[in-house]
């Protein structure tokens, strides 16, 4: 069974910058797309960023030009960097994994990273 574990979160002042990291267990080049949501307080878990197997990457607009999203097949890690933090992206960020098998879809989670941007 897949599993995706988070680290990186933590607390940061407004303006900094933070990195996430989602270690899988198996390979992530059997991925058909990963990615990282976020779930605010009271809010919906929503897209941040998403990154294909073909390379292409997609990003929420209200963190373009701020996030980057990428890989290290190599390492079986993905990465969020975040730059330019502000107070509303204070969130629970979750990895998330998609692959898609003869039988379907097969849609992984992590366990979040707390992610607190202080004003």
């Amino acid at each position: 069974q897949v599993q995706l574990v988070e680290f990186g979160g933590g607390l940061v002042q407004t303006g900094g910058s933070l990195k996430l990291s989602c270690t899988s267990s198996t390979r992530i080049s059997v991925f058909s797309v990963m990615g990282w949501y976020r779930q605010g307080p009271g809010k919906q878990r929503d897209l941040v960023a998403g990154i294909h197997s073909g390379g292409s990457t997609n990003y929420a607009d209200s963190v373009k030009g701020r996030f980057v999203i990428s890989r290290d097949n190599a390492k079986n890690t993905l990465f969020l960097q975040m730059y330019s933090l502000k107070p509303e992206d204070t969130a629970a960020y979750y990895c998330y994994s998609r692959l898609d098998s003869l039988k379907g879809p097969v849609e992984v989670w992590g366990q979040g990273a707390q992610v607190t941007v202080a004003s």
